[in-house]
């Protein structure tokens, strides 16, 4: 279990810190695509950047990105190294602020939006279902028009060409999503060394990630022929012959920009 927080010490341990200008791009598209409506809904929302890193690039891509449809939108990056937070004071604006802290999320009222990215690859797989309760109990909660809050947990490379997150209400985890730069792309099951710590270690035969990943390979080979019409061509039909055989929840808006969602529970780990 994670340890617990004190006056003076935030709950967490210190993260290797890489980031990069861009690196979570994929996963901020997304955001303001699906969270908008209750984005828009609140008069002054708050999204906190968790574990932003050895520089705050990403919360400050990650406020212009969500005042695309929330004007009035705030973004707290948390900090558990107080170094980082220090650094990071000279872009401290209207909307955006930094603060030291970790998983118990020192903001002063519930955030509409938790993003916590490459934050838990250095945990072990046992301690993510507790890290998630916390920071989901930290979230708006829901209420009537409203799912309340949205935590976005997952895992990307250097430069945020390939992208898996799992994406969690205050009620637990929803969906999962694939996403990745075409281009770069030789089977979709190279997103795999991508997954979040909550499924990487299940990507073996007998669990269900492993065979979403398997089936995707086989609708990729089996939609070469699109591959004459560019990769997208190629991904969008790969990802509609998935949808006879997984809950997949989006559509062709969202497979052109080279994602893919499903349900939560059909890629969930066997207990």
């Amino acid at each position: 279990m994670p340890p617990r927080a004190t006056a003076t010490r935030p709950v967490g341990t210190v993260t290797r810190g890489t980031t990069n200008p861009n690196r979570l791009r994929r996963m901020d598209r997304w955001i303001a695509a699906v969270h908008d409506a209750e984005l828009r809904r609140a008069a002054e929302p708050v999204a906190v950047d968790l574990g932003y890193g050895a520089a705050p690039w990403t919360a400050v891509e990650l406020l212009d990105r969500l005042r695309t449809v929330a004007p009035h939108a705030r973004v707290v990056g948390v900090e558990i190294d107080p170094a980082r937070v220090a650094a990071a004071r000279p872009y401290v604006r209207a909307g955006l602020d930094f603060r030291h802290g970790g998983f118990e999320v020192p903001v002063s009222r519930p955030p509409l939006l938790i993003r916590a990215a490459n934050v838990l690859r250095q945990y072990d797989e046992g301690e993510v279902a507790a890290v998630w309760r916390r920071l989901c109990a930290r979230l708006a909660p829901a209420s009537e028009g409203s799912r309340g809050g949205l935590l976005v947990e997952g895992t990307c490379d250097e430069i945020g060409r390939r992208h898996v997150w799992v994406a969690l209400g205050p009620e637990g985890p929803r969906t999962v999503t694939f996403a990745t730069r075409l281009g770069s792309l030789d089977l979709p099951s190279d997103l795999a060394e991508r997954l979040p710590k909550a499924l990487i270690h299940r990507n073996v035969p007998g669990e269900p990630v492993h065979a979403f990943l398997r089936d995707f390979d086989r609708a990729w080979a089996a939609a070469a022929p699109y591959a004459s019409y560019g990769a997208r061509q190629r991904w969008m039909r790969a990802v509609r012959d998935l949808t006879a055989d997984w809950p997949v929840t989006d559509g062709p808006v969202r497979w052109r920009q080279g994602e893919v969602t499903v349900r939560w529970e059909a890629l969930a780990p066997r207990a």
